[in-house]
């Protein structure tokens, strides 16, 4: 019978000319929402040679970097890893861990990304409850203890930090709302964690997740994770081993299968601990970055990194609002590493501006989603970045495109202002 694959001869393949070039992106400040530059030892940590996934040697460095980001994390539970992917990959792993079919889940939801846990809610079969409040505002506790009491969810799920809007949602009292009516409290930190004050014990978090690529400076594809006893006892009452790498001490749960493999909490937590449960083949050089990115933190200290993401923030919206800008949402429970400034009416193209940013200045800074495109920019100062000199550099380089833009920026006063908030003249 006839064939209708057409076979195409390799002579007549011809790669563009830059295919075969190496690799030599150019120099760029990363001062959007994320992922923003690497800590330079996070780089060099990423370069050293991999091992075997149980060679002694690297399962130590596996349990040194558990041990780590329990102080990242500020929590003494045992059950504190990497997830191999990105800041999501430790969302969906969490939620579909805790979440069986017709399940409740209560999402508190002040941007894009509470519609994300939304999402995934829906997702893994969860009967999803959706509370929300206007963008650019938090939650007051007593309403959240209101919806907890009226639908009664298995979890509750929110962020701390939503770059969306750029506004920290308080934690403090959400913890306990969930504890007294037998709620698992899940909290995306990937956007705050380092760069805010994060209690994971203090707060009662039942299960937390952040990523890399924000307040700990370091690249997309490891989400720290961190769960209590609590949650771990749910997850582990789901427990499903696959037939290949069961072994004769694995007890199983009698609740229903989790319904990913890769994202297994019950089969990762085997992989973690004693067990060593061949599950996957652990990600070696980012599990080299993400310990890396935690020595840096801690070595810093987490409060004194917490107070260095606040000052350059500080010294950032002073020289914004000194060239007339007005800064977005609640100031009361703005993020101390991202800030929404609201574009000026007389910038008729808000995207030529970023363009000018980057490409003119080598300085990358964001737009926003939703209700929110088009009206704010987001401005990062995160892990690495957030110093005096890249602030410096990014509000005298926005008031210059600005001004070559229509608005009429005071000469000047941006940078003196942000001085005057670092206290120096």
């Amino acid at each position: 019978m006839p064939t209708h694959h057409r076979t195409i001869a390799a002579s007549s393949i011809k790669p563009s000319p830059d295919l075969y070039d190496e690799l030599d992106p150019s120099p760029r400040l990363l001062m959007g929402p994320g992922p923003v530059d690497l800590y330079p030892r996070v780089l060099r940590a990423m370069s050293v040679p991999i091992q075997g996934q149980f060679d002694p040697q690297f399962t130590g460095y596996m349990n040194q970097t558990m041990a780590l980001y329990r102080h990242v994390f500020r929590t003494e539970n045992q059950w504190t890893f990497l997830i191999d992917g990105s800041a999501r990959a430790g969302i969906e792993a969490s939620l579909v861990s805790l979440l069986a079919p017709g399940d409740k889940l209560l999402v508190l939801m002040f941007g894009r990304f509470g519609h994300l846990l939304a999402e995934i809610g829906r997702r893994v079969g969860a009967e999803v409850i959706e509370l929300e409040t206007a963008w650019g505002t938090v939650f007051d506790p007593a309403r959240v203890e209101a919806a907890v009491k009226q639908h009664r969810p298995k979890v509750v799920a929110t962020c701390q930090g939503d770059t969306s809007t750029t506004m920290l949602q308080p934690l403090a009292e959400i913890g306990p709302i969930c504890r007294r009516h037998d709620a698992l409290l899940y909290v995306d930190c990937t956007a705050s964690l380092a760069g805010n004050a994060f209690e994971t014990d203090a707060w009662q978090i039942d299960i937390a997740s952040a990523g890399l690529q924000k307040c700990l400076s370091g690249p997309p594809g490891s989400a720290p994770i961190t769960l209590n006893e609590r949650a771990a006892t749910a997850i582990n009452h789901r427990k499903h081993v696959e037939a290949g790498i069961k072994t004769p001490d694995i007890v199983e749960g009698n609740g229903p299968i989790i319904r990913s493999n890769y994202f297994d909490l019950a089969m990762l937590m085997d992989y973690w601990g004693p067990k060593r449960l061949n599950h996957h083949t652990e990600a070696a050089s980012m599990l080299y970055a993400a310990r890396e990115c935690a020595r840096v933190v801690l070595e810093e200290g987490i409060d004194a990194g917490v107070a260095r993401h606040v000052a350059a923030s500080a010294a950032l919206r002073a020289g914004l609002e000194a060239m007339g800008l007005e800064l977005y949402g609640d100031a009361k429970h703005r993020m101390a590493n991202v800030t929404g400034v609201v574009i000026p009416k007389a910038i008729k193209d808000s995207e030529r501006v970023r363009a000018q940013m980057l490409n003119d200045f080598g300085i990358e800074i964001g737009t926003s989603f939703g209700p929110l495109a088009g009206k704010i920019w987001r401005i990062g100062t995160m892990g690495h970045v957030a110093r005096k000199t890249n602030v410096l550099r990014c509000i005298a380089s926005l008031e210059a495109v600005l001004r070559r833009n229509g608005y009429a920026a005071p000469a000047g006063a941006a940078v003196d202002a942000a001085y005057a908030a670092y206290g120096t003249t």
